[in-house]
């Protein structure tokens, strides 16, 4: 059988709830619609852990964030977990990686005083770099200079509204384009630099990650695109009270409330995101959108070049998010707490041809990160680490449903800041405190807090999590149960690596058990 290449694409802060052939009307994305047509989609797909770096830590690990434990952005990675891009690389593969994976070193390994702990943006071992895109954006701001662009400052000054635009009367001031042209942009440059790379060598098998940046925010889009969509069309936000009720809701989502400013946001934002108004959060919400599109038409010419090169039909594609984005739901901005629109994330696998698998379906069974890179390795036919706490995607992608598959997703969140402390302050806790887990069902989602009180939100009655029933005397039972299925989950999947082996008379023996 012939050597299946892999294309493993994140679009970054991208929320399930924006791609048209899942039931977007309002969304152009004619490139995933069509690999949802040619592969299988899996519409409850939840990500373990936001925001970045963890995230995908986790999907390229296979590993819960509890085991992993890299649960923050800069948090440094064990330096005895295996990856993906490891494992690959064993079956023949070079993995290459066009964009990022945020990953922060072991110190025990390099000292802690060593330069890689500047910056949060490492590689993961493993990966060849075709091209990274850190947050300094120099080698990207480098081609902008060679082209002729005033560069304003570094890293995401380039993200400043074009200085020579005129803003048209009753538009709002978010809707100015950026300052560079969409055939100029990071999205744009990047997926050159990958077909740059699928030109090199035509006739060895190929693992490339490509890691979009957008439509991770600054929030704004090139002038192709920047009024794509009428922000008066956007979906408004999910918004059960005001402010002020909400953020007395619960302490956590009074301090998410604080913690988020509009500058991380865009570029001239002032004060906290809970307060932007409606029509920057309408206009937020249809830049968001053409970030999306445009992302979707410079993966089309990433599958155009396949497609040229006769390599399309032999190429598992699996297209994702690191995690989604509140966009002004719950009066909240990014990835952040325990609200579906931060954990529900699309997931697309457009199969070899040779694996004769059924175009086209919707998998409504619950799928996580951690599945992953269980699926890429047993599609490609390698071993699956035992570190691997996820389980392989393949029955479904030929149309079997897994016996005793999971009926609930679980991820965690954890709050604490190592280098300001502002949580710890603002809540008095101590920074092993600062972490939610989350059980989620088709029925009902709890939220446990180490130091915290709980929540739980009726998915069923009401899917916008708009209502508390953690104190309900109705909903009592309702919550033991789940503190013991979270308990349960949090007992199967301890740190499994060794635990299954034993010495005995044959030597060492065991296996790995799902």
């Amino acid at each position: 059988m012939t050597k299946a290449n892999v294309l493993f694409v994140t679009l970054d802060q991208w929320r399930a709830d924006h791609l048209g052939a899942t039931g977007n009307s309002t969304i152009q994305t004619p490139n995933l619609d069509a690999l949802v047509g040619e592969g299988v989609t899996f519409l409850n797909h939840y990500t373990c852990i936001a925001p970045c770096g963890p995230s995908r830590t986790t999907f390229l690990t296979g590993m819960y964030p509890s085991n992993h434990r890299s649960i923050r952005n800069g948090t440094p990675l064990n330096h005895s977990l295996t990856n993906i891009a490891l494992e690959v690389r064993k079956g023949g593969y070079d993995p290459t990686l066009w964009g990022y994976t945020d990953t922060t070193p072991d110190p025990r390994l390099l000292g802690e005083d060593h330069e890689a702990f500047l910056t949060y943006e490492g590689v993961m071992p493993g990966f060849t770099v075709g091209q990274q895109l850190p947050a300094n954006s120099i080698p990207w701001l480098e081609y902008l200079a060679a082209k002729g662009y005033e560069i304003p400052g570094p890293g995401y000054a380039i993200y400043y509204p074009d200085p020579a635009y005129k803003l048209p009367p009753g538009r709002h001031s978010l809707s100015a384009p950026s300052r560079f042209k969409a055939e100029d942009s990071e999205t744009h440059w990047l997926a050159d630099k990958l077909i740059d790379g699928l030109e090199k060598d035509l006739d060895t098998p190929f693992f490339h990650h490509l890691a979009f940046l957008r439509p991770h925010p600054p929030f704004i889009s090139p002038p192709e695109y920047h009024d794509l969509y009428d922000p008066a069309e956007m979906a408004k936000p999910v918004q059960a009270g005001t402010r002020y009720e909400m953020r007395n809701l619960h302490p956590a989502i009074a301090l998410m409330y604080e913690a988020i400013p509009q500058d991380a946001f865009f570029m001239e934002g002032d004060g906290h995101a809970v307060d932007l108004d409606d029509a920057a959060t309408a206009q937020i919400r249809a830049t968001y959108q053409a970030l999306i599109t445009e992302a979707d038409h410079n993966l089309g010419r990433i599958i155009a070049t396949l497609k040229e090169q006769g390599r399309y039909d032999e190429t598992m594609i699996v297209v994702t998010s690191d995690h989604g984005e509140q966009l002004g739901d719950h009066y909240l901005w990014g990835k952040i707490g325990f609200y579906d629109e931060s954990f529900h994330i699309p997931l697309i696998i457009k199969p070899p041809k040779s694996w004769d698998v059924a175009c086209g379906r919707q998998v409504s069974d619950f799928t996580e990160s951690v599945d992953l890179m269980p699926t890429i390795l047993d599609g490609l036919e390698l071993p699956i680490p035992r570190q691997c706490d996820g389980h392989s995607l393949m029955p479904f992608l030929r149309g079997e449903t897994p016996a005793n598959w999971r009926r609930a997703v679980h991820w965690l969140y954890d709050f604490r800041d190592p280098v300001s402390g502002m949580p710890e302050k603002m809540l008095n806790l101590t920074s092993s405190e600062c972490n939610l887990l989350v059980h989620r069902d088709a029925e009902f989602k709890y939220v446990h807090f180490a130091s915290l009180p709980p929540l739980l939100f009726d998915m069923k009655n009401d899917p916008d999590e708009t209502r508390n029933l953690a104190e309900d005397p109705d909903y009592q039972g309702v919550v033991l149960d789940c503190v013991q299925e979270l308990l349960s989950w949090r007992m199967r999947y301890e740190y499994g690596e060794l635990v299954n082996l034993s010495a005995s008379d044959n030597g060492l023996v065991g296996h790995r058990l799902y």
